[in-house]
């Protein structure tokens, strides 16, 4: 895998079965206990209450998210990308990808878990209006760290659409073609 470098277009598109294997390949790289393949391909096929979307750069997958609507809420589910990627602002695309989908879904609120130690996603988190609210203590099996629950729950207020892109605005790297999943 090539290194993504500035300038370089990023496309999001909803993740398919045939992406399931270069996903699972990039949770490998970035979680301690990655989601199993199977598990992977049973959250994003065959439902309407799970979206997960990837970010491809040079006609390879370098990162992806997923989102669970629970009732009227949304749940972010994970965000991984590549370790060459990292730090690019693919992130951030992917995770303003899973903003728009919940005001495009009328939702009130989202919710992730974040490891307490991780700052870079706890700033990312935040640039987007997510705030702390709680703690699930030992949540991560593999060392028993705590995760840190945060919300956001303005939106459906217009605010919170322009809070999004403000936030991607400074990347590195461009959504290409302009389309959103």
């Amino acid at each position: 895998m090539s290194v993504v470098t500035a300038g370089d277009p990023v496309v999001l598109r909803q993740m398919g079965e045939a992406d399931v294997h270069a996903v699972t390949a990039i949770d490998e790289m970035v979680f301690v206990r990655p989601w199993s393949t199977g598990f992977l391909r049973d959250q994003v096929l065959g439902t309407d209450t799970r979206f997960h979307v990837v970010a491809e750069a040079g006609g390879e997958v370098v990162g992806h998210a997923g989102l669970a609507v629970v009732a009227d809420e949304g749940h972010v589910t994970t965000v991984a990308v590549h370790p060459t990627a990292q730090g690019t602002g693919i992130g951030c695309l992917l995770l303003a990808e899973l903003c728009r989908r919940s005001v495009s879904l009328d939702l009130v609120a989202m919710t992730l878990e974040v490891r307490a130690s991780n700052i870079p996603a706890r700033g990312l988190y935040a640039r987007f209006g997510f705030a702390p609210s709680g703690v699930r203590p030992g949540y991560y099996s593999d060392n028993g760290e705590d995760a840190l629950v945060m919300w956001v729950h303005d939106i459906a207020d217009p605010s919170f659409t322009e809070r999004v892109e403000a936030a991607c605005a400074s990347t590195q790297v461009t959504c290409g073609g302009g389309d959103h999943v």
